[in-house]
This record gives C-alpha cells, structure tokens and sequence, in this order.
C-alpha cells in the first residue's frame, strides 16, 4: 500500500462525505477508493469511518487522524516544492479570501500571476468567514482585519476603510443616527464578516474599541449581499469601502457617521507559522502583494 496516497483518498472521502463523490474527484472508480481506506484502516488498526447504507461519518479516531493527515498532506506539498535546482514555482496553491474582495481585486491578479508561472495551478476559496488554513489544507490567505490568531504569520499588503451606509431613500424616510448606540432604533443588515455576533457592531476610537448594539433586520453570509440589501433601501450595513464603492458611484448608498469611520483596517497576506514557505507561496506573497499594495497601499 502506497501510504500517502492511502491518506489522499481518506482526506478526500472525509471532505467529500462519501466514498462515491471521492472517487469522482479523484478520477477513480468507488471500489479503489474502498480498498484504499479499508488497507489504511488495517494498517492503522482503527476504524475511521462510521458507515450504514445511507450515511458516512468520522469516527473519534478518524476525526484526530484527519488533522494529521492534512498536515501531512501540507508538508509533503512544502517538500515537493523545496527542490533545490528549481527556484521556479511549482505545484498546487490553494487560497483563501472573502467573497466580493476576491472577485474584484484577487483574482484579475492571480489570473496574472497564473500566466507569469506556467507551472502553478491554483484552487481558490472564496467565503467570506475565516476558514482555518491548517483544517483545511491551504497554504495561503487574504484576509482583512487584524490577526488574532498567533498561530499565523501575516504580511500587510494595504488597508482599506470600515464604515456604516445607507441608501439615500432609506435616510429620506426614517433620517441618521447621531452616534453609533443610536443604530438600535434603525433598521440594520447585519454579516459575519467583521462582527461576529450580529447584534452587536464594533467600532474603533482613540479610546478603543466599542461595542453597540443593533436588532438587524436581514443577517446574511456575505458582504456583498449586505451592500445589495442596504442599497435597495432595507436598512443600514456596516461595509468595506470597496464593497460600497460601486453602490456610492451610482448614487445608491452614502455614508453616515463618518466621524466613526475605521480608516486603517489592515489586508494581510496569511500563512502558517513555523513551517518551510514553498517558492510558490512565497512567489504569491510577493507578487500578490505588490499588486494589492499598488491597489491598497
């Protein structure tokens, strides 16, 4: 049994919930996926798999086994990259970064990046929430706000603003709040992207941070839908400025308590600490960077 790829089918059948959907992405018939994770099953002499004719789950063991066997995965990944008479970057890159920064400042990079080097292939994760790089099998990310995770080493690439907006229909209807604890009486759209809890909005001060909080009328998954929603009158969205830049230029959204503003939020360029960085990674951060800080510097 070829152990590494044993642990590639098992982290595909985990990932894709069946032995089924495993093989298709892997280009292999359903039998050989079987036998791939029955053969590392014995060799480990532990059940990873919970299986029924209708259902696939982890057992305990498979759960602390898959965390393994992703890292695994990442450092071969890191050691194929490392040869030392081929500084070119090669091999797979997988990326991470929230929905609407991707589409509009990403990718068009990337898509560069991609022809400068022939021999990288990428897969990209476009979500806006922080996905775990490690759990997940990445190498790198985009992501806005600042670290909170020591575990990850992050390399500034620009800034970008954070304020509240609203439709001009919405303010002719229902007027603006004078500080941001007055949003309670308002109408609000609430994402998961800078706030957490979505009752709850945080702005920062000379002081500080402070907490308000909101009663949202729409709570959703992306930013971008926060900024359709707010445009089309429902309420006030607490956005990016490049996610309300479009929506401002046609006349759909202005800004309210500019005073509160966060002007300095920083983009990073993250990665794992403490392990090799691949030239394809580092050939990312480089380059990725530099355009993102011709964008956002």
């Amino acid at each position: 049994m070829d152990r590494l790829d044993a642990v590639t089918v098992f982290v595909a059948v985990a990932e894709q919930g069946s032995f089924a959907a495993a093989a298709r992405r892997l280009s292999r018939t359903p039998a050989a996926v079987t036998r791939a994770v029955a053969e590392l099953e014995a060799s480990l002499i532990t059940r990873l798999f919970n299986r029924t004719t209708r259902s696939l789950a982890l057992t305990e063991s498979g759960m602390l086994y898959l965390e393994r066997a992703r890292t695994l995965l990442a450092a071969h990944a890191d050691f194929e990259d490392a040869a030392p008479n081929d500084p070119e970057p090669s091999g797979v890159l997988r990326i991470t970064a929230p929905v609407n920064f991707g589409r509009q400042h990403l990718m068009p990079l990337l898509c560069s990046f991609l022809g400068e080097h022939p021999r990288v292939d990428a897969r990209v994760l476009l979500v806006d929430r922080a996905v775990s790089l490690v759990e997940e099998g990445l190498d790198v990310g985009v992501r806005l706000g600042r670290p909170r995770d020591s575990s990850l080493r992050a390399t500034q690439v620009g800034t970008v603003k954070l304020g509240v907006y609203a439709s001009p229909t919405y303010i002719a209807h229902h007027g603006v709040p004078e500080t941001p604890a007055d949003l309670i009486r308002y109408s609000t759209i609430s994402s998961g992207t800078f706030n957490a809890i979505p009752e709850r909005w945080s702005f920062g001060s000379a002081d500080g941070m402070s907490h308000v909080a909101v009663k949202p009328r729409l709570t959703v998954n992306t930013t971008e839908s926060a900024a359709d929603a707010a445009a089309a009158g429902l309420g006030f969205a607490f956005l990016v400025s490049y996610q309300a830049a479009d929506h401002i230029a046609a006349g759909r959204l202005v800004e309210v308590l500019p005073e509160y503003s966060d002007d300095h939020v920083p983009i990073n360029i993250i990665q794992p600490s403490g392990r090799f960085t691949p030239t394809k990674v580092r050939s990312f951060i480089d380059e990725i960077g530099a355009g993102l800080r011709r964008r956002f510097g």
